[in-house]
């Protein structure tokens, strides 16, 4: 009882350093200790250290009760009087116990997924808890709101991001200061058609697992900035329309890509009518099977080095190039000189014919 007497009248550490914790050796000593912190903050202590976990026997494999605490997203919705629609797209209706929704960050929770004509809403909380493992469609065409924020979102659980963002036409911000993208295999369409976003910050994004980035930024209209340098596409096999549609972007830098798995580039850069410089020299183009449009309208672009791309002759490079400025066409035609024809056509010449 002398030690239990001592050890609660001492200087209790904070988990930021948990070091000390880590080397107390008896599980008696430090569940006393662990008694004086607050439970979110035992949370935080176990999570990063995993002696403590050992020691007492505490698996966060399950780690429900971690993700109702450490999974919080706050949205800002545009002022339109009487709001209604959806909030959040839950497909399974056996899921909807695992989202919780407050309104106006109140304690709350609503039992709902979507705003009634009735409701004054500005603000929205949402925890989501560990059993959900896929963000698919998300929130799709919910076009009420203006700002995510994924203040807490540590769970590495998640495999599927495809069409979260989707159709949030009035989207104009989003943080990811906390975003955890370990195990993620899908991306695809993830913001596409979120004509408002000006700038997306992706830094803290981990693709080393993702397959699948195709129609990622889709028609994303306002995009004028975007990050790419810490993407790691070593295992992604389609970009098909990636980057179709971003009209406002003027560069875009893609030195980082690894293509050697790409099989689909179509689409890839088209309608991209802003961009002035692009420099796909380190694309892997051996295994792509389909250059479909890949710079359609990209009438910006003076320069253009594909002097590295091999070009298979089963590859489809219809429209490759059509729409682009004559300049670049015959600079390409240097570059590839037995390339054929059709990678210079327009679509409305041949609609003509």
């Amino acid at each position: 009882m002398g030690n239990e007497n001592n050890i609660e009248n001492e200087k209790i550490k904070e988990p930021d350093q948990i070091g000390y914790l880590g080397n107390i050796k008896s599980k008696y000593i430090l569940e006393i200790i662990l008694s004086h912190f607050q439970k979110k903050k035992i949370l935080q202590i176990l999570q990063y250290n995993k002696k403590i976990q050992k020691r007492l026997n505490y698996n966060f494999d399950d780690y429900k009760e971690f993700s109702r605490l450490y999974t919080e997203i706050e949205i800002d919705i545009i002022q339109v009087n009487k709001l209604y629609g959806n909030i959040l797209n839950i497909d399974n209706k056996d899921q909807e116990s695992y989202f919780h929704i407050y309104f106006n960050n109140s304690n709350e929770e609503i039992k709902q997924n979507y705003f009634d004509k009735k409701d004054k809403v500005s603000n929205i909380k949402i925890v989501i808890d560990s059993q959900v493992n896929s963000l698919y469609r998300l929130f799709e065409n919910c076009k009420y709101i203006e700002s995510i924020n994924f203040k807490k979102f540590y769970r590495n659980n998640i495999n599927n991001m495809s069409y979260m963002f989707y159709g949030c036409g009035n989207l104009k911000e989003i943080k990811f200061t906390s975003f955890n993208t370990d195990n993620v295999i899908n991306m695809s369409y993830m913001f596409s058609r979120c004509s408002s976003l000006k700038e997306v910050n992706l830094s803290y994004f981990n693709t080393n697992n993702v397959k699948d980035i195709h129609g990622m930024f889709i028609e994303c209209s306002s995009l004028k900035v975007l990050d790419l340098s810490n993407f790691y596409t070593n295992n992604v096999t389609n970009m098909s329309s990636m980057f179709s549609g971003c009209s406002s972007l003027k560069e875009l830098n893609i030195s980082n890509f690894n293509t050697y798995n790409v099989t689909d580039m179509s689409y890839m850069f088209r309608n991209c009518e802003s961009l002035k410089e692009l420099n796909p020299s380190n694309f892997d183009t051996n295994n792509v099977k389909n250059m479909n449009s890949m710079f359609y309208n990209c009438s910006s672009l003076k320069e253009l080095n594909i002097s590295n791309f091999i070009i298979n002759k089963d590859a489809n490079i219809y429209y490759m190039f059509g729409k682009c400025k004559d300049e670049l066409k015959n600079k390409i035609s240097d570059q590839y000189k037995n390339i054929s024809y059709i990678a210079f056509k327009d679509y409305d010449k041949v609609k003509n014919k």
